[in-house]
Parts: C-alpha cells; sequence; structure tokens
C-alpha cells in the first residue's frame, strides 16, 4: 500500500541519500588516487585496484539483488547494506595499508549493489501507481549527478583534509539513513525463504561477470591480451557465462530469471541501457583528462565544471516525471536527449587549446539536458512489459548492462586514445620537414627568438624543434580526444533506431531503476 504526506516524502529521501553513497562513491576516490598512493606508497598500477575492485563487486551482486532481497525481505537486505557500507567506510578511512583498503573497497561495493536495487522497489511500494513517474525522476537524477558530482566533492574535501575524509563523511549520512530505514520503511515479505540455493548459479555469476569486469578494467593498461591472466580472465569470463546461462535456464529456482527475455521492449532495452552508460561514464572519464592533461586546468576546475550540467539535470528530472505522466511517449524524450548528447560531443570535438573553462559551459549544460531525457524515458522503455518478481530481476540486470556499458566505454576510449596517439602523430611527423614551408618559417622564429636571448645558433635550433615537438604532443593530443568525443556522440546517436522498436504505451507504471 502506497505511503502518503510526511512518510512518502522521508522514505523517498531515505532511499536516495543511501542510493547517493554509493552512486557518488563510484567516482570520488578517484581525485584522492594521488595522495593516496604517496601515502600508503602503492603504484599506481597497485592503487588502480581501488576503483577496479569497487567495480568488479558491485556488477557481481547486481544481478542476484532481486533473488537476496526476495529471500530475506527487502527492507532488512537494505538496512544491512547500508550498515554494511557505513563500517566499510569507517574502515577505508582506517586502513594502514594498500592492502586493507583494496578489501575494504570491495565490501563497499558488495554492499552499495545492494543499496542500489533495493532503493527501487521500496520507492516503488511508496509512492501512487499514477505518480511513480515523478518518484523514478526524482531518484534517477542521483544517478547521474551522483557519478558526476563525485570529483567535485573529493575535490573540496582534499582542499581541507586528508584522503581519509572522503570516506568519513559517509558515515554520518550513513547513520541518519539506517535511523530512517528502521524507523519509516515497513517491513516486506520473504517469498524466497525455504526455497534451495542456487549456489553453482551464485558461483558461476561470481566468476563470469567479476572475469569479465577485471578484463575491461585492467586490459588496456597490461596491452590487453599480451598479459597472461587477462587471457585466462577472457577464457574463464566467455565460459563461465555460458555455463551460467545454461545453469539458470535449467534450474527450478535460478538466482536470475532469463525468462523475462522474452518481453521484446526489455531485452532492447539491455542494450540501451548499455549505451546509457557507454555515455555516461565514457564522458566522464574522458573529459576530466583532456582538461587536466591538456588545458592545464586543476581538478577542482575540472569538477566545478560539471555543476552547471549538474542543475540543469537536477531542474528538468521532475518535468521529465510529468511529462511521461501525460503520455509524452518514452522513445520522443530519448530520441532528443541521444541527439543532444551527440550535440554536447560534437561541440567539445571542436575544442582547442587556447579553449578555457567559460568554453565547456554550454556543452556541460546541453549534456545535462540530454542525461535528463535519456534516463528515466529509457528506464520506462525497458522495464514497461515486466510485472511482479520479474521487476527486480529485471532491475538488476538493467542495473548491471548500465554499468558494464560503462566500463565497456571506458575500455574502449581508452585503447581509441592509445591507438589515435600514434595515427596522428606519424601524420603531423610527416609535415616537420625542410621541404614545408610551414615547418621551416616556425623554426626559424624559434631560432631567431631563442638568439635573441642569447643562446648560439646550435642551442637555438635544438630548443627550437623542442618546442616543435612540444607543439606536436598537443596537438596530437587534441586531435585524438576530438576523436574520442566523436566516438561517443555517434555510438549515442546509431542507437535512436533501436529505441521505435519498443512499444509505444500511455499510462505506463514505471518501475523505479538507478545506476
Amino acid at each position: 500500500m502506497a505511503e502518503v504526506g510526511f512518510k512518502k516524502w522521508i522514505i523517498t529521501f531515505t532511499v536516495i541519500t543511501a542510493s547517493l553513497l554509493e552512486l557518488i562513491d563510484t567516482t570520488i576516490v578517484n581525485v584522492a588516487i594521488p595522495q593516496i598512493q604517496g601515502n600508503l606508497g602503492a603504484t599506481l598500477e597497485d592503487i588502480a585496484w581501488l576503483s577496479t575492485g569497487y567495480a568488479v563487486a558491485n556488477v557481481i551482486i547486481l544481478p542476484m539483488s532481486g533473488w537476496i532481497g526476495s529471500r530475506f525481505g527487502r527492507k532488512n537486505y537494505f538496512l544491512t547494506s547500508i550498515i554494511i557500507f557505513t563500517i566499510a567506510s569507517f574502515l577505508c578511512g582506517n586502513a594502514t595499508s594498500l592492502e586493507q583498503l583494496i578489501v575494504f573497497r570491495i565490501l563497499q561495493g558488495l554492499a552499495g549493489g545492494g543499496l542500489i536495487s533495493n532503493a527501487q522497489s521500496i520507492l516503488l511500494e511508496t509512492w501512487p501507481r499514477e505518480d511513480v513517474g515523478i518518484a523514478t525522476a526524482l531518484f534517477g537524477l542521483g544517478a547521474v549527478v551522483g557519478p558526476t558530482i563525485g570529483p567535485t566533492i573529493g575535490g573540496y574535501i582534499l582542499e581541507i583534509a586528508d584522503w581519509p575524509w572522503i570516506f568519513y563523511v559517509n558515515i554520518p549520512v550513513g547513520i541518519l539513513a539506517a535511523y530512517c530505514t528502521i524507523t519509516f520503511i515497513k517491513k516486506t515479505p520473504k517469498d524466497g525463504q525455504g526455497k534451495p540455493v542456487d549456489w553453482w548459479g551464485i558461483g558461476l555469476l561470481a566468476v563470469a561477470v567479476g572475469s569479465l569486469q577485471t578484463v575491461l578494467e585492467k586490459g588496456e593498461s597490461e596491452d590487453w591480451f599480451a598479459a597472461p591472466y587477462i587471457i585466462v580472465l577472457t577464457v574463464t569470463a566467455v565460459f563461465g557465462l555460458l555455463l551460467f546461462i545454461w545453469r539458470e535456464l535449467s534450474t527450478d529456482h535460478p538466482i536470475v530469471n532469463f525468462n523475462i527475455m522474452r518481453h521484446r521492449s526489455f531485452s532492447i532495452g539491455m542494450f540501451t541501457s548499455f549505451v546509457l552508460g557507454f555515455g555516461l561514464y565514457g564522458s566522464v572519464f574522458v573529459f576530466p583528462i583532456f582538461a587536466q592533461s591538456l588545458l592545464g586546468f586543476t581538478p577542482l576546475q575540472t569538477g566545478k565544471l560539471f555543476i552547471a550540467g549538474g542543475i540543469c539535470t537536477i531542474c528538468m528530472m521532475p518535468f521529465i516525471g510529468i511529462m511521461l505522466k501525460k503520455g509524452v511517449p518514452a522513445q520522443f524524450m530519448a530520441t532528443g536527449g541521444m541527439f543532444l548528447f551527440f550535440v554536447f560531443c560534437f561541440m567539445l570535438s571542436k575544442s582547442t587549446l587556447l579553449s578555457g573553462t567559460d568554453d565547456f559551459f554550454w556543452p556541460l549544460v546541453i549534456r545535462g539536458a540530454g542525461m535528463a531525457l535519456l534516463f528515466v524515458p529509457l528506464t520506462t522503455l525497458a522495464m514497461q512489459d515486466l510485472k511482479g518478481s520479474e521487476i527486480g530481476q529485471g532491475a538488476g540486470l538493467n542495473n548491471m548492462m548500465r554499468q558494464l556499458g560503462g566500463s565497456f566505454g571506458i575500455a574502449a576510449l581508452t585503447t581509441l586514445i592509445h591507438t589515435r596517439q600514434g595515427f596522428h602523430r606519424s601524420a603531423l611527423l610527416a609535415n616537420v620537414n625542410e621541404y614545408n614551408s610551414a615547418f621551416t618559417d616556425r623554426l626559424n622564429g624559434f631560432i631567431q627568438n631563442f638568439m635573441a636571448k642569447g643562446s648560439s645558433y646550435v642551442e637555438a635550433k635544438m630548443m627550437g624543434m623542442k618546442a616543435i615537438e612540444g607543439s606536436v604532443i598537443k596537438q596530437t593530443m587534441l586531435l585524438t580526444y576530438s576523436d574520442a568525443y566523436w566516438v561517443v556522440g555517434m555510438v549515442m546517436l546509431c542507437c535512436i533506431p533501436l529505441l521505435y522498436l519498443q512499444k509505444f504505451k500511455k499510462n505506463i507504471n514505471i518501475p523505479t531503476d538507478v545506476h
């Protein structure tokens, strides 16, 4: 039975707050990596497991979260996830070695999957069916804004405190969320009790998805299949996934019900969620590197740039829910969102080495508007045919696909940047020769400038060549990042026809889905 008045809003506040804990923690730690690295004496390769371990644990738990909530009770699972996440945050802040910190981050990731998945179902039970679109929009903004503002919050914290405080800030929020959960959220039945546990399914899922996520997280840094363990994990992921699907289709009590794939809208929605993750996490990954490594922005400056887009998303989300409630087709809004995302990528592809912070205001606002138009409509289209226990299963799979889409996006863009660097450098160096008047004019200008400052001709020529080499490197990176923006934009644009393969419905009961 739906709640009303103050209780409805306090429960909504509780689930959004608890979910934001996990969503912000997916990116907040990134800005603290250099400080943690120096404090714990870790290599960059080793410390990358802080993010990898969290992501692997998170993506393993998501598809089975619906089954866990059904077996132990949704409220019990949600409360346990909050408590474990809060304790893990305290332990992360008190870690004295990298190994300890990685273990506690994995614990955070496991708890975080429970926060997200159960919050969706609790919100569904709290709001009346006729208003669930608005509730979904309010809740969905956390999925878009959370990962975006994580680096900004982390930057502010590191300005005034040491790295453990990026974990300690979770503690009071977690305590508040736990108290509100105990006080206001009603108990849910334990539908799965008494049924056998599919231990083989759990094991195969953990092995398959964990191996795949690790390959995506570490593949580029290990030069993909040059590392033996990447080959082993890839083979493990493929065969593990095949065995997992066979197991779930042949057992009477699966932890993941693949029968929901019979719904065309959900099957297509799995792919569009994958694309959404590609665009959301891929753009958040590329832009900060571009801004900081090439344009010289500080982490805090870069984080602040996302604020305007985040505000735009926050302001638009409630109106998206209202439009869905009034019967505006979700396909039309998602089409607009994908087109705006393409415009954002197109504008960034035109950046120059002289671009400043003001030049990125409108592109990032357009991105914020695009994400607002994408998130809830895509969720609506994917989940519109699911009913009963299928909703929990579908939400878990949809969340997992968005997370995997982000991991695929980051891995693909990292590889693209690596390969296109060589291509553009070779193309630019072809013009660095004595027969190119533009090159000789530029070199002679440098030589005369350095000689005017007291250098000999030989010294001036060497410094001139170094200056040109610096220009080649910067232009190479600029062209490479332009390619990355184009790829993200075109992936979103090419996905638009898939939207129209899903059903057109009015007055859809919108299941909550966020990650």
